[in-house]
């Protein structure tokens, strides 16, 4: 079992910057591909970022490359989300996600994940 708990949601200006964390309980969490979804009122949850078990790989949406980036600490159970350049259109309610052990969807899927944080509200004003 995993447990996530996410942080560092807020307000910010349109080119703002914001950091989110997760942490995960669990003794598991070194060997789980991890990832950051969001999802705005009405709106199916939307993939933003993903980061293989060893950090080898880091995989973006379209919409975030290049101003978003995605990390993660091992040694504390913790991953992250660097997100910089904020626009209006990122505000959304952001959840980490842990992977099971089901390889038949992408990173991209969210069936991919079977442990997820409740949630973090970002708010970009323009």
């Amino acid at each position: 079992q995993v447990q996530l708990v996410e942080s560092g949601g807020g307000l910010v200006p349109a080119g703002g910057s914001l950091r989110l964390s997760c942490a995960a309980s669990g003794r598991t969490f070194s060997s789980r591909t991890v990832a950051w979804f969001r999802s705005a009122p009405g709106t199916q949850r939307e993939f933003v970022a993903a980061i293989a078990s060893n950090g080898g790989s880091t995989f973006y949406s379209d919409s975030v490359k290049g101003r978003f980036t995605i990390s993660r600490d091992n040694a504390v159970n913790s991953f992250y989300l660097q997100m910089n350049s904020l626009k209006s259109e990122d505000t959304a309610a952001y959840h980490c996600a842990a992977s099971g052990g089901n390889l038949n969807f992408n990173v991209y899927d969210t069936r991919r994940y079977d442990y997820w944080g409740q949630g973090t509200q970002v708010t970009v004003s323009s």
